[in-house]
């Protein structure tokens, strides 16, 4: 999981360099492909039983939704420091309890909806808005974090039905389907060796980043290396000074330790109530 997430904030770091010359859509295709080529992979050596669902409407959903978030995301970063992005799509997990309360009826407790509050008010003092300190942009960050807390849902509706292999390979191929239908209509031919290098290298990592978190969740419980997501803040932070000379001021950072306090608060109350559940 440390892998994947320092692998992922390359990507982004990538993602964010491209869109001073690339559409978002292009670069999130190229990044979708690399995906898509490692989902053909294992198609061939495992046949096509790997597309049968249970639900197939729901993976095609939640393909939608992993295009949507990805596009959302990197058109925010074009305009928003990589660390202040990464902390503003730390509410995810805590959208997340609130969707699995409200569509799936999980119980939640009073501790866990204060943290959920909580984690709200460190959103707002990252964004701060009305205040002129971080660019609009971030509107469509906060878009890209609920789109992705819809995935995590419709991935738990699906994991009681399709294996793991099913649900990545509906989503590398809905994605990477769904955005060709604009690419012709914004793409442009990358026009220096550097682009091309960078958008094969988005391509091949962020698979190779995709199969270690998969490999993560598949050796361990979710609650237990989900926690690890928040070195993302770290890796975000080191790739945005070192590539674009930019570092999160004192407010960002408190905004950002109060998310991550409250979201390994949240995650340790899921991991004790499955504990009990399981007793």
């Amino acid at each position: 999981m440390a892998a994947g997430m320092f692998l992922f904030a390359g990507v982004d770091a990538m993602g964010k360099f491209l869109t001073d010359t690339l559409h978002p859509v292009q670069i999130v295709w190229c990044r979708q492909l690399g995906l898509l080529l490692g989902v053909l992979v294992l198609i061939i050596y495992q046949g096509r039983s790997v597309l049968r669902s249970a639900h197939p409407k729901l993976q095609i959903g939640r393909g939608v939704l992993a295009a949507c978030s990805a596009t959302l995301f990197i058109a925010g970063i074009s305009f928003v420091p990589l660390a202040d992005a990464v902390a503003i799509t730390f509410v995810a997990p805590f959208m997340v309890t609130v969707m699995g309360a409200l569509i799936l009826r999980e119980p939640v407790g009073i501790r866990r909806w204060i943290a959920v509050t909580i984690g709200f008010i460190g959103t707002l003092i990252v964004i701060r808005p009305g205040m002129g300190v971080i660019h609009p942009a971030a509107g469509l960050l906060v878009i890209a974090a609920i789109a992705f807390a819809l995935r995590q849902i419709l991935s738990r509706v699906l994991a009681g039905d399709d294996k793991t292999q099913t649900t990545v390979a509906y989503t590398a191929i809905v994605s990477w389907c769904l955005l060709c239908i604009p690419l012709p209509f914004i793409w442009q031919t990358p026009a220096t060796g550097l682009e091309i290098g960078l958008l094969a290298a988005m391509a091949i990592l962020a698979a190779i980043a995709e199969t270690l978190v998969i490999m993560a969740l598949d050796a361990a419980q979710a609650v237990v290396v989900a926690p690890v997501q928040y070195s993302l803040l770290i890796w975000g932070t080191g790739y945005g000074f070192l590539i674009f000379g930019q570092l999160p001021d004192i407010w960002t950072w408190v905004g950002a330790l109060v998310i991550m306090a409250t979201g390994l608060y949240t995650l340790n109350r899921e991991r004790i109530a499955q504990s009990a559940n399981k007793a």
